[in-house]
């Protein structure tokens, strides 16, 4: 029975309320019929992990020795997080009770116009099914040990444990001064939080439950970036995600390879950066400039999700701070330079103070 409840909150905090959350942004923006459900749980995500961001790191530093600040995080944090979900809940329910609510999978998704309907086209849509399903199997049954486990698992294990966070050393259980470097980027508290409010073991969490979930966001965004990509094309994008999960079986060929932090290492800050993160900061630009390309003004809600972006990039890896500060401005200069719109730039500067926030809270500390 605890296992099935441990289940069931896992699937609340990484399905239903990332799902609720992200339909906040797609109405603000004025796409609640525009976009997918998809869509809205991978910016539910984004915007939950930017939060768990502004709340942990504070708490992290005004917790002294001898105090456990992880508990209210995860107070703090369930709070917010339920606060949104039930926000985003109540405009998808007026929605459909008004008959508004039209999502562009119901409305178009399983026509023959929208996803092909060639035999060859279901053809490569089975096939793009089966090796993206057969990775999750894979991260699944054959999970394996790695290196960093030996820091990030203990770090969350720690905290779940002791309610301290980055004030034990996890190869000793030895009191320690707060390691800035992971301390600013508290990912592996977010793993802690989820076995806290599941009652699993945090290396169940991160080998078991987290795999698929994060695996199944990177193809998410895949799958959005190609909608955009081969808008006109549609039956192409089968072939799109096919190859791309080819190259990602057979790029696993060191423990070095992006290919391996993201399905073997993917319970690590560091592969959500990659895997996760910076598509998803390129999908969210590439949907700015469709707007702009339609000369429809992208909006404040979609450039607060792009901020919120660079925000969860800060909690995967202290490194991301300054990976989304070089990433976005080139991307702002080239979208810029290409839609002669210097609009487009100031904003993307503004979406970077988060990570220049938090690149000075590192150094003002260090």
């Amino acid at each position: 029975m605890k296992i099935v409840l441990g289940m069931a909150s896992l699937g609340l905090w990484l399905a239903v309320i990332p799902l609720c959350v992200g339909y906040l942004p797609a109405v603000l923006a004025g796409e609640g019929r525009r976009v997918r459900p998809v869509y809205w749980w991978l910016s539910g995500h984004v915007i939950l992990w930017a939060l768990f961001e502004w709340i942990c790191v504070p708490l992290i530093l005004t917790e002294d020795m001898g105090e456990e600040h992880f508990s209210p995080v995860v107070i703090c944090f369930a709070a917010a997080g339920l606060l949104l979900a039930l926000s985003g809940a109540c405009l998808c329910l007026r929605g459909l009770r008004r008959g508004a609510w039209s999502p562009a999978l119901i409305r178009g998704g399983l026509s023959g116009n929208r996803m092909g309907g060639s035999a060859s086209t279901c053809f490569f849509w089975i096939l793009a099914a089966g090796l993206i399903l057969f990775q999750l199997v894979m991260a699944i049954v054959m999970t394996y040990w790695d290196g960093d486990d030996a820091y990030y698992i203990a770090v969350a294990n720690l905290a779940e444990a002791s309610g301290t966070m980055y004030k034990k050393v996890p190869y000793s259980y030895g009191m320690t001064l707060l390691d800035n470097r992971h301390g600013l980027a508290p990912f592996p508290i977010w793993i802690a939080f989820l076995a806290r409010v599941s009652g699993m073991p945090v290396a169940a969490v991160a080998h078991t439950a987290l795999p698929p979930v994060l695996i199944g966001m990177t193809y998410g965004i895949f799958y959005e970036i190609g909608s955009i990509l081969f808008a006109g094309r549609r039956e192409r994008l089968p072939i799109f995600l096919g190859f791309t999960a080819l190259l990602v079986i057979f790029g696993d060929v060191s423990i070095y390879t992006a290919e391996n932090f993201m399905i073997a290492r993917s319970r690590q800050g560091k592969a959500a950066l990659g895997s996760i993160v910076i598509p998803m900061v390129i999908l969210l630009f590439l949907r700015i400039l469709e707007r702009r390309r339609e000369e429809r003004h992208p909006g404040a809600a979609l450039w607060l999700l792009l901020a919120a972006a660079v925000t969860a990039g800060c909690l995967c890896s202290t490194m991301g701070t300054f990976l989304m500060c070089l990433f976005l401005g080139i991307l702002g200069l080239c979208g810029a330079v290409s839609y002669r719109s210097f609009g487009l730039l100031w904003r993307t500067a503004l979406c970077c103070l988060p990570a220049l926030f938090f690149a000075g809270l590192y150094f003002a500390i260090g």
